[in-house]
């Protein structure tokens, strides 16, 4: 057998203008590629951050909607105190409703949202509001201003189930169910202006 020739340079591939070219518009092609994912981040960025005002604005109003309906609560009880055992309930309720859409309101940041006051403040802020503002008209008559009741919880938890196809996935559970106490609650006025 022959001795093998000693080791020594490789001989460099000749570079052509096809390869160069193929080359060229393959580092071109990753640039854009990279260009187009940072485009994408930043659109999805902004996407989501539309998405969470959008979420937070749609609970902030939710929370104004419990806020007015807790007023007519007020009123309520106010002209007619013999409602007292029936109205209690439901309005502590819809409080509730108030609080919990003010903490979806307050979102992924967690600092309170400039129209929402904490639990405690918006209770007095609350009382305050209505005290110094007319409330809302309230009939003379218990069932009229029970059907009137039954009535405004009817129309927002229409509204609430209306509006939440466009929430996200946990505002949307929270809009779903707060729309069906609504809805009982519209029932159990309505029985008792029978």
């Amino acid at each position: 057998m022959p001795p093998l020739p000693a080791p020594g340079p490789l001989p460099l591939p000749r570079l052509s203008r096809r390869l160069l070219l193929a080359s060229g518009t393959a580092l071109a092609g990753a640039s854009l590629l990279t260009g187009c994912s940072d485009d994408s981040d930043a659109a999805s960025r902004r996407r989501a951050k539309a998405e969470a005002t959008a979420a937070q604005k749609l609970s902030r109003g939710a929370a104004r909607d419990s806020a007015d309906l807790t007023a007519r609560y007020d009123a309520t009880l106010a002209a007619h105190p013999g409602l007292d055992a029936t109205l209690r309930p439901l309005r502590a309720q819809v409080t509730r409703h108030r609080e919990a859409f003010d903490a979806a309101g307050r979102g992924a940041t967690g600092s309170p949202s400039p129209d929402a006051p904490s639990s405690a403040s918006g209770r007095a802020a609350g009382a305050a509001a209505t005290s110094a503002s007319p409330g809302p008209t309230v009939a003379s008559d218990q069932k009229t201003a029970l059907r009137a009741l039954a009535t405004a919880e009817n129309k927002l938890a229409d509204h609430r189930a209306r509006v939440l196809v466009n929430a996200p996935g946990e505002l949307a559970r929270l809009l779903a169910s707060v729309a069906a106490a609504g809805a009982a609650h519209a029932y159990v006025l309505g029985a008792a202006a029978k």
